[in-house]
């Protein structure tokens, strides 16, 4: 314009400001879950300490759990979670039970003489992905044959659709909400105050059938193979 003042546009500093600042914020979905990777690796290294210690190749575990050399890799290396039956299975190559698994805090042995379990000395091995945790209420070690578990199922939470089998008996006592338990080629429908017993060695699987409750199982695992 011609004699008069020149309006100037707002530079955009303001703006690319305010769009960098927001680049820069972290998204939520990366703070998701922080524990779980960490639970996998510490899984996939006790599985491989393990698995030296009885002197077997991937190869040999492959061989004897129908498993692939890749997906056992995977476990070792806390790439891959586990379930449950890929768990016991894995156990029972190894000639130990599921607890031997969760590996043992420090000073536990120590303190209590391998008797006492304190609750905040409590092991835990957190499925994650299939919405169970187990808690080790004994004392955790390699030799023990009989083992309590403090079994957490979130709603839905289930060891999958395929039945499996593993060495030993077990028995629980459902604390809190509902459970499904197949054994077989029958299934039944736990309410809290009822409790079960079976082989190990009888396919079997169980679920938290419950849309909006977990359910609490006092579990009891004895194994009968030795190492």
């Amino acid at each position: 314009m011609s004699g008069g003042r020149r309006i100037k546009k707002p530079a955009p500093k303001a703006k690319a400001r305010a769009t960098a600042k927001a680049a820069r914020r972290p998204k939520a979905k990366a703070a998701a879950r922080p524990a779980e990777p960490a639970m996998d690796l510490a899984v996939g290294r006790r599985i491989r300490d393990l698995r030296r210690e009885h002197k077997l190749s991937l190869e040999t575990i492959a061989d004897r759990t129908d498993l692939s050399i890749g997906f056992l890799s995977q476990i070792e290396r806390g790439l891959s979670s586990p379930s449950l039956r890929v768990l016991a299975t894995l156990a029972d190559v190894l000639g130990v039970g599921i607890a031997a698994l969760f590996g043992s805090r420090p000073s536990d042995d120590a303190a209590s003489g391998g008797v006492v379990t304190r609750q905040l000395q409590r092991a835990e091995l957190k499925l994650w992905r299939t919405g169970i945790s187990k808690q080790l209420l004994s004392p955790a070690g390699t030799e023990n044959r009989l083992n309590l578990f403090l079994v957490q199922l979130e709603p839905g939470g289930n060891t999958g659709d395929e039945l499996y089998t593993h060495d030993g008996e077990e028995a629980g006592l459902v604390l809190e909400g509902e459970m499904t338990l197949t054994v077989d080629a029958e299934t039944w429908s736990l309410k809290t105050g009822d409790s079960f017993r079976f082989a190990s060695r009888r396919p079997h699987r169980f679920s938290n059938p419950a849309e909006d409750a977990k359910a609490v199982v006092l579990w009891v695992n004895c194994v009968t193979q030795a190492s």
